[in-house]
């Protein structure tokens, strides 16, 4: 009979050991290594290339890291990061990293992201990521530049007449119609409000001096710019950056292709989309996951899966004898005993660092 149950115990030992050999494991490592840098910038550098409209976002914090191990598959990485707004447009082909990050003086935009991607032996990929976005701005800020909605009627005007003010003296001999508006804004100054306007310009089939309907070519071969005005309607200035078609390499077959964004249109067109309109900024997108992976609403079953966190240091303990601080009597505490010392506070390994704000 003790046979059979020492039979049965070993039986299940083996198979808790196999069992727990096949099961996902979630592994916690720190915020501030290279392998969680790593991966938060191939987040980054995807995020980007998704947003077609409004400005690149530059990683300013890795707030957690999760990484999903299951035999046999790759690993998972969860991220939450956050990210703000440059002032790079998304056309402007500046590499992120040398992007000015915008400060809250000039009503800053934060987003909060969660990433899941995975670990293939072709490296990290982007599976599926959600957003939200929100701004951020100076807590007293007398005299400010203060955000208008996207179709303020007041900074329209100023974009149409500083558009036409640089259609009519740029040398380029093209005329370019308004593509989206970047942000509008007013501050209050001697003698009334002044506005501030960043807009995408696309070049279109007219020359500088025809008055005809002009229509935009394909996106993937006009001319694409991006202007900052402030002023009035009556009176501004304008300087427009122009840049070339954006260029990209298939990875397939190693050649440059163009590359075929769909921004959408804030005057006219399939793309034309008056809600977002009353918006003061552009938003990322709420959730991104083409494959239905469903890994960032899954990730809130991890509770059910085994956790590996880093080792904690032990507690330090130190012997104190009977004549060190007061004295007590000596039938209540014995000679020596052990007391616990303040516990050894460790650098928290999440979140990292801040990169700006």
């Amino acid at each position: 009979m003790q046979l059979w149950v020492i039979v049965l115990v070993l039986g299940l030992l083996v198979m808790g050991s196999w069992a727990q050999g096949l099961m996902p494991t979630f592994s916690l490592p720190p915020c501030d290594t290279p392998e969680a840098e790593a991966a938060a910038l191939v987040a980054q550098d995807f995020l980007n290339a998704q947003h077609t409209h409004g400005y690149k976002y530059a990683l300013n914090q890795i707030e957690k890291v999760k990484i999903l191990s299951t035999p046999g598959q790759a690993d998972t990485y969860f991220l939450e990061l956050e990210l703000l707004e440059t002032t790079c447009h998304v056309l402007d082909k500046t590499p992120v990293s040398l992007c000015p990050v915008r400060q809250k003086r000039s009503t800053a935009v934060e987003a909060d992201c969660d990433f899941a991607l995975k670990n293939t032996t072709q490296g990290l990929s982007v599976v599926a990521f959600k957003c939200k976005t929100e701004t951020e701005s100076e807590d007293v800020c007398v005299g400010c530049a203060h955000l208008v909605p996207l179709n303020d009627t007041d900074g329209l005007q100023l974009i149409e007449n500083s558009l036409d003010s640089f259609n009519k003296n740029n040398s380029l001999n093209t005329k370019f119609a308004l593509l989206e508006i970047g942000r509008m804004a007013s501050q209050i100054v001697g003698g009334g409000p002044k506005y501030f306007a960043e807009y995408a310009i696309i070049g279109t089939n007219c020359t500088s001096q025809d008055d005809d309907i002009c229509i935009p070519p394909d996106y993937t071969v006009a001319i694409h710019g991006f202007c900052l005005a402030e002023g009035s309607a009556i009176l501004n200035d304008v300087d427009c950056k122009i840049f070339s078609p954006i260029q990209a390499v298939d990875p397939a077959s190693n050649a440059t292709v163009q590359v075929q964004q769909l921004l959408h249109a804030h005057t006219f067109g399939p793309h034309h989309n008056p809600t977002i309109h009353g918006l003061k900024h552009h938003k990322l997108t709420a959730l991104h996951d083409p494959a239905a992976s469903g890994l960032l609403s899954a990730e809130s079953a991890e509770s059910a899966e085994a956790v590996i966190v880093p080792k904690v240091a032990p507690v330090v303990k130190r012997e104190v004898s009977a004549t060190e601080g007061p004295a007590v009597d000596a039938t209540v505490l014995p000679e020596k005993t052990s007391i616990l010392s303040e516990p050894v506070l460790l650098v928290p390994i999440c979140p990292g660092p801040k990169k700006h704000f």
